[in-house]
């Protein structure tokens, strides 16, 4: 009866865990290794298209990506929306995500 519960109480959570929004660090590993957000996950951005899934299987999962400028989260933008990838923010740079998750961690505690 325990195994049962619990097998219930795991598919009655998985759609609020698809929920949660995804945080990637597209830059190289090196870069990620110098300093990252620590809620993200690297995916370098050429290796974005193969490797997300794994992670997000759901393509309508929220995915907020950042590199070093924003310019290689555009194009793993780009490539993922070709890949039918819905929800996607381009935050920019590193500074510029930690700033925006700040800001939404805020949101939340309001919300």
């Amino acid at each position: 009866m325990k195994v049962i519960y619990l097998a219930l109480l795991w598919v009655l959570t998985l759609p609020v865990m698809a929920a949660e929004p995804v945080w990637v660090d597209v830059r190289t590993p090196q870069e990620y290794a110098a300093g990252h957000l620590e809620a993200a996950v690297n995916i370098p951005f050429g290796e974005i298209v193969e490797k997300l899934p794994e992670i997000a299987p759901e393509k309508d999962t929220t995915l907020y990506l950042y590199c070093r400028s924003g310019n290689r989260a555009a194009i793993a933008k780009r490539s993922l929306e070709e890949a039918g990838y819905s929800r996607i923010v381009n935050v920019g740079g590193l500074d510029d995500a930690r700033e925006f998750f700040i800001e939404k961690e805020e949101q939340e505690v309001i919300d």
